[in-house]
């Protein structure tokens, strides 16, 4: 378990989306400090604007590593890292632009960790701590359209996995999140049920400071955890025929 009151959390992609949902989130439990961060610190002003005394802009590209480094050197006395940031992108495995799901690759796994890679030290130094990473419930699963997406997910997953064996002894636990579809730009487009933000933050953070390992935030990607953990075929042929 992890308290989120009075902690300070650290949340990339925060501009906008889940990561504005955390950090507004974040304010109703009464975290202490929250840094927001994103590509351009410019487009963060809304949400400073949120509680300007507690909620602190960070230039952030999480595929550019001296930038990692530097925002990490910035907010050296972080509890809770949320890494939130991604991108996806649509268009067939076998006809797309291979580039299109090498940016998927080298934002959401990559990026997430070089990300754990530079707040690991603080974390570790504190005694406590947690790490929550957003993934997707295509991690379990592929779909059509949006293959890159999905195995970057899944790649994510494993990083996951292997990050949190590697921190287990040093009291910082490391969440891993599984939303289906949310309401947020990426996917506004797409004509399907869509959990908003707010929820998928709320549901996160309940998670955390429950300790929950596997987080599953909305009624999808219970239904989906559920499928996969009885029979993984079976999830990957209902969203293959999707």
């Amino acid at each position: 378990m992890y308290p989120i009151k009075n902690t300070v959390a650290f949340v990339t992609g925060a501009n906008r989306g889940i990561g504005r949902a955390f950090v507004e989130e974040l304010l109703r439990r009464d975290a202490g400090r929250i840094y927001a961060a994103a590509r351009s610190p410019e487009r963060l002003e809304e949400v400073v604007a949120l509680d300007r005394s507690r909620i602190f802009p960070v230039r952030l590209d999480v595929t550019d590593r001296a930038s990692v480094e530097a925002a990490a050197a910035r907010a050296g006395d972080v509890g809770l890292l949320i890494n939130n940031a991604g991108t996806l992108a649509f268009g067939s495995f076998l006809a797309s632009a291979p580039e299109m799901a090498a940016r998927d690759m080298e934002t959401n796994y990559m990026g997430t960790l070089y990300v754990i890679r530079a707040f690991a030290p603080t974390l570790i130094a504190r005694g406590e701590g947690a790490i929550v990473n957003v993934l997707s419930i295509l991690a379990l699963a592929n779909m059509p359209g949006i293959g890159g997406y999905g195995a970057s997910k899944a790649a994510a997953f494993s990083l996951t996995q292997a990050v949190r064996a590697e921190l287990s002894g040093q009291n910082v636990r490391v969440h891993g999140v599984f939303p289906g579809p949310v309401d947020t730009d990426m996917i506004r487009a797409l004509e399907l049920p869509k959990t908003s933000p707010a929820d998928i933050a709320r549901a996160t953070l309940d998670g955390v400071e429950a300790g929950v390992t596997d987080i599953l935030p909305d009624a999808m990607s219970k239904q989906a955890y559920a499928t996969w953990l009885e029979d993984p075929r079976t999830l990957e042929a209902q969203f293959g025929a999707m």
